[in-house]
């Protein structure tokens, strides 16, 4: 966890109060189902199938437990509604800067453009990366979502990179 991270803390949206915390264990359903709530990931095979929770719950310890990395929750009226996972990591370039991970951004779809995304993204770049001392925050996303490109240019972030991926085969 980034233990220097204050949570839990309310943030205010369109929808009222969201409180934004660290993840639990008995979360990891939660999250799985806003995975499989986005097209690409279930494309992918984030499909919240029952037999994949043990793999989701032992990642999602496995998170919880790296002092590098933290997996938040936001929560409205008791559900889950909301999450996405910091890391932060040392560096060499731009003279050692320290950056912030944002990595797997879901919001319910039922609940997009709820300003609720807004709110996250803003406790990031406005408090989190300030407490941790990170100066550039930095995210990928998946070339099909446009809309969330939008989404990120509007809040200040630029697509100054083409990210790259390779999937090794394990098996």
């Amino acid at each position: 966890m980034l233990a220097d991270l204050t949570l839990p803390v309310p943030l205010e949206s369109r929808i009222g109060v969201v409180t934004l915390r660290r993840a639990r264990s008995d979360d990891a359903a939660a999250i799985i189902a806003l995975l499989a709530d986005d097209a690409v990931s279930a494309a992918r095979g984030d499909v919240a199938a029952d037999a994949d929770l043990p793999a989701y719950t032992a990642g999602l310890d496995s998170v919880l437990a790296d002092g590098s990395n933290d997996l938040l929750v936001a929560e409205h009226d008791g559900a889950v509604i909301g999450t996405f996972q910091l890391t932060r990591i040392p560096g060499m370039s731009r003279r050692g800067a320290t950056r912030l991970l944002v990595e797997a951004v879901r919001v319910s779809s039922r609940l997009r453009s709820s300003g609720v995304g807004s709110a996250l993204m803003r406790w990031v770049t406005d408090v989190a990366a300030v407490d941790l001392g990170t100066p550039m925050v930095q995210l990928t996303s998946d070339a099909q979502r446009v809309d969330a490109h939008r989404f990120y240019e509007r809040l200040g972030f630029a697509g100054s990179h083409k990210g790259f991926k390779y999937s090794v085969p394990l098996s």
